[in-house]
């Protein structure tokens, strides 16, 4: 191999792993550990359309039917839809994707879940997305900035 070959594939083997590099999916997880049992904190936050009682960006939630699989359209404080689609639901977490949103992501899947810690209860939301028309730290901020008002907002209903 000439000097010239061996540059153009050494070039080629680089630019593909900055290809495999960007398309890893970015990931957000927040945690809040709140007052009371589980249970108890499931009944207030864990319907799929209950996000409405303890977001405070959500002013509307309408769930719905579609092919059998259930959906939710939220509706933000600032007149945004948001549609989302409930891909698994337990007796502690439930995990959705959004299918349209004018969030800066694209390939979002979610789970939001409770469980013991102590007397109180450990409430987590992750997810994993691409970004979309921002750069992966403007997305990773955006959800990040959504999780916490939500899980301050479950604290404080919890009696945090």
């Amino acid at each position: 191999m000439t000097k010239r070959t061996l540059r153009t594939l050494a070039c080629a083997i680089a630019a593909m792993g900055l290809l495999v590099e960007s398309a890893a999916a970015l990931e957000v997880t927040s945690s809040a550990t709140v007052a009371g049992k589980p249970d108890a904190v499931w009944q207030k936050i864990g319907d799929f359309c209950a996000i409405q009682t303890w977001h405070p960006a959500i002013s509307k939630c309408a769930q719905s039917e579609e092919g059998g699989a259930t959906y939710r359209t939220l509706t933000t404080s600032d007149g945004g839809a948001v549609k989302e689609k409930l891909v698994e639901h337990t007796d502690t977490s439930y995990t959705y994707d959004i299918i349209d949103s004018p969030l800066p992501v694209e390939n979002y899947r979610a789970t939001i879940s409770v469980s013991a810690e102590g007397d109180r209860t450990r409430v987590d939301w992750k997810s994993s997305f691409d970004a979309k028309g921002k750069s992966d730290s403007e997305a990773k901020d955006v959800i990040s900035g959504i999780y916490k008002a939500g899980l301050d907002k479950i604290a404080e209903m919890s009696g945090n």
